[in-house]
């Protein structure tokens, strides 16, 4: 077959010994057609081989909305978790016959909206939404469950069960629209463990204003022994910070970073941090947005990944 002719319903139905009508009810997933489970089978098999693309347009005028699903990240939320959600979410929706589009940048209605005027999606997803909007414990990973919260519990209690009884969180300097729901969670989390609620802040990118900002806390909170990051970038940062204000790291000071980038690994000492598989909650987003049941996705539990900073 020419590379440059397009695949159509009839050189599937051809490949697959059925009619052009039964190829179409097969990969449109019509649930009023009763089809044999072969027959389904031996129709995708044929499609993928010949590397049949649907006609978008034609279908989005057909069923009132394209295949695709447009999923918004502020840049401010970008990091390991959202690659894993991503992936999830991609995989998810292409097991279902649904194409993933990410735009990245700021989220404000104006940008959505210049996105639906260009395109008519299926769904419309806000990575972080819940965060957005006053709901974090409404995440699709149950707050306390497996959710958010749930992680920054899981920082703070290694800390606890290692001896610190009094931390600091430190924040981003780009104003993180999740700073103000880690910090509820993290005093949350240390109240229920019986320890003072960790105090935050905020880490600047210059490399002297942030041993500044490290300096003053130390010197106006004597009595901390650790202090969780609000990521693995953040945590870097204050690891830099101590080494050239001359504190020893976990000597002096323990650090933990969350979210368990590829460099953490690389630092001196090594970054204590924690790791979240997030695909599981980016294939709940897709069967959610797609009208899904979604009994049966459990996410991996988040782990301690255990270095030498702590």
């Amino acid at each position: 077959m020419s590379a440059s002719r397009r695949v159509t319903l009839n050189d599937v139905a051809a490949a697959s010994g059925v009619s052009r009508a039964t190829v179409s009810f097969v990969l449109n997933d019509d649930p009023r057609q009763t089809i044999s489970a072969a027959t389904r089978d031996r129709v995708r098999q044929a499609a993928r081989d010949l590397g049949y693309v649907p006609h978008g347009v034609a279908r989005a005028l057909r069923e009132g909305a394209s295949r695709v699903v447009i999923l918004t990240i502020d840049s401010s939320m970008e990091g390991n978790y959202s690659r894993s959600y991503v992936q999830g979410l991609d995989d998810e929706l292409a097991a279902h016959g649904h194409v993933l589009l990410v735009r990245h940048g700021r989220d404000t209605p104006s940008a959505t909206q210049r996105v639906l005027d260009a395109i008519v999606p299926r769904a419309v997803i806000h990575f972080g939404e819940s965060y957005l909007t006053g709901h974090e414990l409404e995440d699709q990973g149950r707050g306390w469950q497996d959710g958010l919260a749930a992680h920054c519990a899981l920082q703070i209690r290694h800390l606890a069960e290692r001896g610190h009884t009094h931390m600091a969180l430190a924040l981003p300097a780009d104003g993180s629209p999740l700073g103000a729901a880690r910090l509820r969670f993290t005093s949350q989390a240390a109240r229920e463990l019986g320890i003072p609620a960790p105090g935050s802040f905020v880490v600047p990118k210059s490399r002297s204003a942030c041993d500044d900002a490290v300096a003053t806390l130390l010197a106006g909170t004597p009595e901390v022994t650790a202090i969780a990051g609000f990521n693995d970038d953040v945590a870097l940062r204050v690891l830099a910070s101590l080494r050239e204000l001359g504190r020893g790291v976990p000597g002096d000071l323990a650090v933990i970073g969350f979210d368990d980038t590829e460099y953490g690994e690389l630092a001196v000492p090594s970054l204590t941090t924690v790791h979240i598989d997030a695909e599981a909650h980016g294939r709940l987003g897709a069967r959610i947005a797609l009208g899904l049941d979604t009994a049966g996705l459990r996410p991996v539990p988040a782990r301690i990944i255990v270095r030498r900073s702590v």
